[in-house]
C-alpha cells in the first residue's frame, strides 16, 4: 500500500528514543534515556495521474524522488485552455 509504484520504495522501521534531564552544555549532568519505542519512517508519497508507454493514465503512488527525477510523466489537465476569439 505504502509503496512507490516506481522504485518500490516501502517504510523503513527505527526508533523514537524519548530523552530526560538538562544537557551538559546547559548546566546539567546530561540527557538520559528514559524509553526506547519502534516508529516507522514513510516515503513522501503523492498520488499522481501518470502517462504510461501505451498511452493509458493512471493514478498511482510516486515518491517525490521519483517525481523530481523526471521518471514520471505526468497526465495532462482536461480541461484545455481556449481563448475567447476577439470581436
Amino acid at each position: 500500500m505504502r509503496t512507490c509504484s516506481i522504485c518500490k520504495k516501502k517504510p523503513l522501521t527505527g526508533n523514537s528514543i524519548a530523552r530526560r534531564g538538562l544537557s551538559k552544555k546547559s548546566g546539567g549532568i546530561g540527557k538520559k534515556i528514559s524509553g526506547i519505542t519502534r516508529r516507522r519512517f514513510f516515503p513522501n508519497l503523492q498520488k499522481v495521474k501518470a502517462v504510461f508507454p501505451n498511452g493509458t493514465v493512471r493514478r498511482i503512488n510516486v515518491c517525490v524522488s521519483c517525481l523530481k527525477a523526471g521518471k514520471v510523466k505526468k497526465a495532462p489537465s482536461r480541461r484545455q485552455y481556449e481563448p475567447k476569439a476577439a470581436a
